[in-house]
């Protein structure tokens, strides 16, 4: 086993062609052992060079309600009036806290995304 940081594009490209190579090794073997610690390098510098920014709080609302197949009124059921619904889906009106934790326990979004700052148009 002979695995350094990952400091690199080249370091990068090397690493993940190794874990190609050790992706079948058995959990608690040596290739075992070192295909779980190449995971985690890979993912750190991933993580440090790659970040994957939060979704606009509209945008994961709908996302959610599309995956769910949810349609407006049932959202309604969940923080009021259809019409608010609305102007919340079109950005036209913000999520008080009520909502946000409405939101977040009906359609298990976590309340980190929907609290974000996003502009009403």
């Amino acid at each position: 086993m002979n695995i350094k940081p990952i400091k690199n594009e080249k370091d990068y490209q090397q690493a993940l062609k190794r874990l190609e190579l050790l992706f079948d090794a058995k959990k608690g073997t040596e290739k075992g052992d070192e295909l779980e610690i190449l995971s985690i390098l890979i993912d750190k510098y991933e993580s440090e060079n790659f970040p994957i920014g939060m979704p606009d709080p509209i945008e994961a609302i709908k996302f959610r309600m599309e995956q769910m197949g949810m349609k407006q009124k049932d959202l309604a059921e969940v923080v009021g009036f259809k019409s608010r619904v609305s102007e919340i889906l079109n950005k036209k009106r913000k999520l008080t806290l009520e909502m946000i934790r409405k939101i977040s326990a009906s359609l298990h979004i976590p309340t980190d995304v929907l609290v974000q700052e996003y502009i009403a148009e």
